[in-house]
């Protein structure tokens, strides 16, 4: 049997192993039986490499070594939406992939791009989630109970909108947050290879639409 050293060492491996793999292919591992404490000791471990990121929920551990195409269009959706911010005059306060805890709760996540809209928050509007690889952790069970208002999947080059409702996700076709933001038009610029014609043009789109 493992001891709590042994274990930790042992789980310390495991990521470093996810960490070595392919950089072109997205590594996920889930791990059983975690205790808070354990998770938070992997956190110090792994808090100052941003090649890893950790998700959390009632002793379920998923960490996960982003692909370089998830980074890529990751940093997309953000360039994307910061720049309909800007054009149609939506305040805005960008908080990363900023990692967020309810340890009463045993919930942690880390999503991809979050944004309070119009003032800052504790805890943001809007959670933007880029999935390549399905399975694992059901991230929609934590941001419940963190209370994100609003969370977006980008999975399978589809964009997938979901609000909180009476304590619960529904998926919609129009965002609560952005009711005015064609969701189809937005998300038909997120796969392109060249970010910066791809803002360009949607750029030109909306500022046509709000002229």
């Amino acid at each position: 049997m493992l001891t709590a050293v042994n274990k930790l060492e042992y789980l310390k491996t495991m990521i470093e192993f996810a960490k070595s793999k392919d950089a072109e292919l997205e590594q996920v591992l889930i791990i059983n039986n975690i205790d808070w404490q354990e998770y938070e000791s992997l956190l110090n471990f792994v808090e100052d490499d941003g090649g890893i990121r950790l998700k959390y929920l009632e002793g379920n551990l998923e960490v996960m070594s982003p692909s370089g195409i998830h980074e890529f269009h990751k940093e997309n959706i953000g360039i994307l939406l910061e720049c309909y911010f800007l054009i149609t005059g939506i305040r805005f306060y960008s908080l990363g992939s900023k990692t967020f805890r309810l340890q009463k709760k045993s919930r942690v996540i880390e999503p991809n791009k979050s944004y309070c809209i119009n003032n800052r928050k504790e805890i943001p509007d809007l959670a933007i989630e880029f999935v390549v690889t399905s399975g694992g952790i059901d991230s929609l069970n934590i941001y419940k109970k963190l209370g994100f208002s609003e969370v977006w999947f980008w999975e399978k080059e589809e964009l997938k909108v979901y609000i909180l409702e009476e304590e619960e996700y529904i998926q919609v076709n129009k965002s609560r947050l952005l009711p005015h933001l064609d969701l189809n038009l937005f998300a038909s610029y997120i796969n392109y290879d060249e970010p910066f014609d791809a803002v360009l043009e949607f750029k030109a789109k909306i500022t046509k639409l709000n002229s």
